[in-house]
């Protein structure tokens, strides 16, 4: 966990209005430029759309953190991209999908009782390439791509799906045009096969832009 990130947001939340819009996440929520995004893309909300975003952060690590990504805010709407730095494990833990499960299990779960008023948006997980030439060694790549593939993507979209429906939360999937024919991350859109370039968020935002 980025501690220095968490302690600008503890500050930044004592100036910020409550009952806004809300997106947590890891890096690809963080890398989000919505506040660029929201004025050239004239979303025209009343709302003002906060982002605490961590780079790194695992569903572990959110639940260490939900005060200050979450609660301090007290959004009326929250959009929450968590749990692709699980998939892509490596190290002696690895990936494990129960454990991404039961962590994001406990996520939502505080979500409903201490935001029971709050629209909550489950949002799929990005897709990624680990097929194009990005200028990366092959062997830098083994450890990037083990785990961290769009087979394991889409078997855990499929059950936080589930899990937003046990929640009586909205399970949203923003991913339209990202892809290719074979349903990889297209790589003009990815700076290396995972994270995503602005060019490939004005697609995501402008799938987001009916739930905002």
């Amino acid at each position: 966990m980025n501690d220095a990130k968490l302690n600008e947001y503890r500050m930044l939340n004592q100036h910020a209005q409550k009952g806004q819009i809300l997106f947590v996440g890891s890096s690809l929520m963080e890398a989000f430029p919505i506040y660029e995004m929201q004025l050239m893309l004239k979303l025209g909300l009343d709302l003002v759309i906060y982002n605490r975003g961590i780079g790194g952060t695992t569903t572990a690590d959110l639940l260490q953190s939900m005060d200050a990504c979450i609660f301090d805010l007290e959004p009326s709407k929250l959009f929450i991209n968590i749990g692709s730095n699980d998939i892509g494990a490596t190290g002696n833990d690895g990936y494990s999908k129960d454990t991404l499960l039961m962590n994001y299990t406990t996520i939502l779960d505080q979500i409903k009782e201490r935001l029971p008023q709050c629209e909550v948006f489950v949002m799929a997980y990005y897709p990624i390439n680990a097929q194009a030439d990005f200028g990366i060694d092959a062997i830098d790549k083994i450890p990037m791509f083990t785990t961290r593939t769009n087979a394991n993507i889409q078997e855990a979209n499929e059950a936080i799906e589930q899990l937003a429906k046990q929640h009586g939360f909205s399970f949203i999937n923003v991913n339209e045009g990202l892809t290719d024919e074979e349903g990889n991350l297209k790589p003009e859109f990815s700076v290396e096969g995972i994270h995503l370039w602005p060019n490939a968020y004005t697609v995501i935002l402008n799938n987001m832009k009916r739930y905002l």
